[in-house]
């Protein structure tokens, strides 16, 4: 059985960040974003967790969790409260179909819904990143619209609380 876990992204980060930012992998599911990690990871803003999936102790993948109706650049539009959104991406090639982003995704499924009010969670993954929506909807995520976030063509998926773990 793997040992994954979640711990809070920090500033000692940085290099392996910007590392897995520049993996093929990467770009191609995340195109156009930067995520400034120089300012980002000495930010704790409240609604957001930056957070390292670890296997045995070693990095292997980010999970950033955020409230979409308090993000500050209202990146979601106007969205209800009792939401959270999820980005999720393994860092090197060889960490990807080992079961590590599902190991990661269900622990930030379950840090999502800890606090009782939290109805649904959202992801955005690009329309033409077919393995991503098969992922998504293996976890219970339901498609619901496609939409243009920027430059990015996305699919819209929610899994609301009383869907997940099914």
């Amino acid at each position: 059985m793997l040992d994954v876990r979640l711990r809070p992204a920090t500033p000692a980060d940085l290099d392996l960040l910007r590392c897995w930012d520049e993996q093929p992998h990467v770009i191609d599911s995340d195109p156009n974003d930067d995520w400034n990690w120089e300012v980002e990871l000495q930010r704790t803003p409240p609604w957001r967790e930056q957070l390292i999936g670890e296997v045995d102790g070693r990095p292997v993948g980010v999970v950033q969790i955020i409230d979409p109706a308090e993000e500050e650049t209202h990146y979601w539009g106007d969205v209800p409260a009792n939401l959270r959104a999820i980005d999720i991406w393994i860092g090197a090639a060889t960490d990807l179909n080992r079961g590590y982003g599902t190991a990661m995704m269900r622990l930030a499924i379950a840090r999502c819904f800890a606090p009782p009010e939290v109805t649904a969670i959202l992801i955005d993954p690009l329309a033409s990143n077919t393995a991503a929506h098969r992922f998504y909807e293996r976890l219970g995520f339901r498609y619901v619209e496609r939409r243009r976030f920027d430059e990015d063509d996305c699919l819209v998926y929610r899994l609301d609380r009383a869907d997940a773990g099914r």
